[in-house]
């Protein structure tokens, strides 16, 4: 597997320069890089460090989040993708995280799920030709995210194959699965290949892998024996140092 570090949180204990986390998941001996906004960050100074260093960024958020499901949130999450676009382009991410928002009470469901199919479609045309994918992301609503309309992998999925465009894909977050009570495999039986991107934290608590109860090797190991050759992104509460957290990933790994 190939490891990136979510360095809103990894490193953070360590470093509170940005940047310098880059270097510091260089030195690690991580294999990418990744975070949430990019507004509000010297992103010449994240350039610099990733030139710097030759680490890939993985991926970044599509901002503003919007609820997806609302036609009239439709023309400012473009204009987001349009700019969130411009920002991966400048640091060379090759994904864009996209959340559906929280769920429209008083509105159908049938009617939410057409409404992000639609807008979904929208952006993968100013997406075509960036070589860039916008990954949608399914979140728990029982622990983190109350209210959120988009909990289920398979709808996540089916979602992904309505819009039926390479620029859309699916980041499969193990932990917030996890919670929702899902089996990995069951939820990507024979649609591994619509995976952007892959989190990984420990349930319950969201901290490093080991520090719960999660059978995290199991599912990455069947998501690697699936053909999964994309980044897990580590998005945990490391809870301290770094360093130490990374055992499972470092240095010997598949």
């Amino acid at each position: 597997m190939r490891y990136s570090a979510c360095i809103e949180w990894l490193f953070a204990a360590e470093a509170e320069a940005f940047a310098d986390r880059i270097r510091l998941a260089k030195a690690a001996g991580l294999d990418a890089v990744e975070f949430w906004r990019h507004s509000g960050k010297d992103l010449a100074a994240i350039r610099a460090a990733l030139e710097e260093t030759g680490m890939p960024l993985a991926g970044l958020l599509c901002e503003p989040i919007a609820p997806l499901g609302d036609p009239e949130a439709y023309a400012g999450f473009l204009e987001g993708v349009r700019t969130s676009l411009a920002a991966a382009r400048e640091l060379g991410a090759s994904m864009l995280i996209a959340q559906a928002g929280d769920h429209r009470p008083g509105v159908a469901r049938a009617a939410q799920h057409a409404a992000i199919v639609r807008v979904l479609k929208e952006a993968a045309a100013l997406l075509d030709g960036s070589g860039v994918v916008l990954a949608l992301e399914p979140l728990n609503d029982r622990v983190d995210h109350p209210g959120y309309y988009l909990t289920s992998t398979i709808e996540g999925l089916d979602i992904v194959d309505e819009v039926g465009r390479p620029e859309i894909g699916l980041l499969y977050d193990i932990y917030h699965s996890a919670v929702m009570g899902e089996s990995t495999e069951e939820v990507l039986a024979g649609r591994v290949d619509r995976l952007a991107h892959v989190h990984l934290a420990d349930a319950p608590g969201r901290g490093a892998p080991g520090s719960g109860g999660l059978d995290h090797a199991e599912r990455l190991g069947w998501l690697a024996r699936q053909g999964y050759s994309g980044f897990v992104g580590l998005e945990y509460r490391p809870g301290g140092p770094t360093l130490p957290t990374l055992a499972f990933a470092t240095p010997s790994r598949d």
